[in-house]
């Protein structure tokens, strides 16, 4: 059985250059990490919703672009050790387009002063390969479709996170079950998603003035075959009705990236440029917009929302 795994060469080959493994690989990851970890799930106690849109390889033709929307927040009518959440993720690169729904459930616990969470999703796969547009020499071979094919499969994610007050670490671990998509009506093609496991963590550096924060952030991910680093400092200023802020991030052997943004009443929005520092050149870069929204649900307490969240919003 060929796999349509070898058209990556064909529909994207800049692409494949730069993604080392299946899954997205969002810039402002320290903005997503209940898309990256389940057990972040209402870790804030807050409704959380999140929106991200990358697009990849500027100027190359069939370039990836990729878009996500998330919801995540604590189950109060249950406790505040319960968290949930739904999300989409749509990604085109060349002719192929992978979209992802899912539920996810944390579970969150207190210890040795701070929180330990756990957390499992549940998501459903969906791939498509536009074969209508693949342009090949040689004809009548099926393993080069000359229309769109379309296949789906279930999928598996788990994570553990520890939060503390300045600090958090966690690991996950995407497509546990290794799943298999059949493309087409004939299903004689086939692509088959390796697992890959997530290490993240962050720190807080408070500094004199106390209106600045140093924010740093770090993630390493792999499928066992490739790996992709990266590391991310933002310094923020938290103001009475505003919070701002700028940082830089570097993927060690990718690239080097330049963020801004803040929370505006409520709403955060953020701008990061990633410059690949390999041949493709600084120009062709990914462009990245993220916005989110957190308000507090918890209508069973007095006064104020007291707790701090390790994320800049």
């Amino acid at each position: 059985m060929k796999r349509l795994i070898l058209l990556v060469g064909l529909a994207g080959m800049a692409a494949a250059h730069v993604r080392a493994q299946y899954d997205a690989a969002f810039g402002n990851y320290w903005a997503l990490q209940s898309f990256y970890n389940p057990a972040s799930s209402g870790i804030d106690g807050m409704l959380d919703v999140q929106g991200a849109y990358s697009m990849q390889l500027t100027g190359f033709e069939n370039a990836p672009a990729t878009m996500y929307a998330g919801v995540d927040l604590p189950l109060f009518f249950l406790s505040p050790k319960h968290g949930a959440g739904v999300g989409f993720l749509n990604d085109n690169i060349g002719l192929f387009t992978h979209q992802k729904f899912y539920l996810q459930y944390a579970f969150h616990q207190k210890l040795w002063g701070g929180r330990l969470s756990g957390g499992l999703r549940v998501g459903f796969l969906s791939e498509s390969f536009d074969g209508s547009k693949l342009d090949v020499e040689t004809s009548g071979d099926p393993a080069f479709p000359t229309s769109e094919a379309s296949g789906s499969a279930f999928d598996l994610d788990a994570g553990i996170r520890y939060t503390h007050k300045r600090w958090y670490a966690g690991f996950s671990a995407m497509h546990c079950t290794a799943p298999t998509v059949m493309l087409g009506e004939a299903k004689a093609n086939e692509l088959s998603i390796s697992p890959v496991f997530y290490l993240t963590g962050g720190y807080n550096i408070k500094l004199k003035n106390p209106l600045y924060i140093i924010y740093t952030s770090a993630m390493l991910r792999s499928d066992m075959q490739a790996w992709r680093g990266d590391m991310t400092a933002r310094v923020a200023y938290h103001g009475s009705k505003h919070q701002l802020y700028g940082g830089v991030g570097y993927s060690p052997t990718n690239s080097v990236s330049l963020l801004v943004g803040g929370d505006f009443h409520g709403v955060s929005l953020g701008y990061s440029y990633e410059m690949y520092t390999s041949a493709i050149g600084a120009l062709s870069g990914t462009h990245e917009l993220t916005i989110g929204y957190q308000v507090d649900l918890n209508l069973f307490k007095k006064g104020k929302n007291k707790h701090k969240s390790v994320r800049i919003l």
